[in-house]
């Protein structure tokens, strides 16, 4: 899908071997597929999560004045197959396409483009190459990277990829751009690797940079665990990838999120 505020990026497939799930680790969580996915269009009431989940810990300087001054706003979804959208029934129900929509409805009057950069099966390391060569040209006002997925698959250390996350900060940083890290996503294949070294390894990263994490791995956790939403409505078939049902509620919180920091700081700078 193509027009004046979105640019869907066509299949960009980025070949790697795929871990396995082990017996066990599909068994213990298996039990969770057991419920018809929730249309997307079916109101939001399955979304909602504690504040605490949602909330950026980090401002968004210059994505909050460009809104308060009704700016045209730019915004690049960096990252691999749940930014390009696997899993969703067509790109529309990907989530960069689900939050574009969401933020125009918001602010009719406001051009706002929303441009996919998802490359399936990415490596942080090959993602951070590409801030220079398909990220930067889009003069982003704010980058969602979601990052970290691939490499726990793959069993990468996290140790050895956190230098790749603070070279990409500090490149869309030099350029202007305000930062939101995009953490794993809460599913079987995802679940049966080490991913709680990548989950501290991110949140520790970005403390240091001074950027926010959307904690999306915690999100579809509370999801699961208080009856939102079952793993079935949640993860697609390949035990991975989300679906209309989960883009669309990461979508609705991404949004509300970036919304409440950026009145947040708007509201704080006039009073100052």
């Amino acid at each position: 899908m193509t027009d004046t505020h979105f640019a869907f990026f066509g299949p960009r497939l980025h070949r790697g071997p795929a871990a396995a799930l082990s017996l066990l680790g599909f068994a213990a969580i298996a039990i969770a597929f057991l419920a018809p996915a929730p249309r997307a269009n079916a109101g939001h009431d399955y979304c909602t999560a504690p504040i605490t989940v949602t909330t950026l810990d980090d401002p968004l300087p210059h994505t909050a004045l460009r809104i308060a001054a009704g700016k045209s706003l730019t915004i690049v979804a960096l990252g691999s197959s749940s930014t390009y959208g696997t899993g969703a029934s067509n790109p529309d129900h990907s989530y960069p396409s689900r939050l574009a929509a969401l933020l125009r409805a918001r602010y009719p009057n406001t051009e706002i483009r929303v441009i996919n950069r998802g490359v399936g099966g990415e490596l942080i390391a090959d993602t951070t190459k590409r801030i220079a060569t398909e990220v930067l040209g889009d003069k982003p006002d704010l980058v969602i990277w979601q990052v970290g997925t691939n490499d726990v698959l793959q069993d990468v250390a996290p140790r050895a990829v956190m230098a790749n996350v603070r070279a990409g900060i500090a490149q869309l940083h030099q350029a202007g751009a305000d930062v939101i890290l995009m953490d794993l996503q809460y599913a079987p294949a995802v679940l049966t690797h080490r991913y709680r070294a990548m989950e501290r390894a991110l949140l520790a990263t970005a403390k240091t940079a001074g950027v926010a994490v959307f904690q999306r791995f915690a999100l579809m956790r509370d999801w699961s665990e208080h009856g939102n939403m079952k793993m079935s409505a949640m993860v697609a078939a390949d035990h991975l990838h989300m679906t209309d049902a989960s883009y669309d509620c990461l979508a609705w919180q991404l949004s509300s999120s970036i919304l409440r920091d950026t009145h947040a700081a708007t509201e704080i700078a006039g009073k100052g």
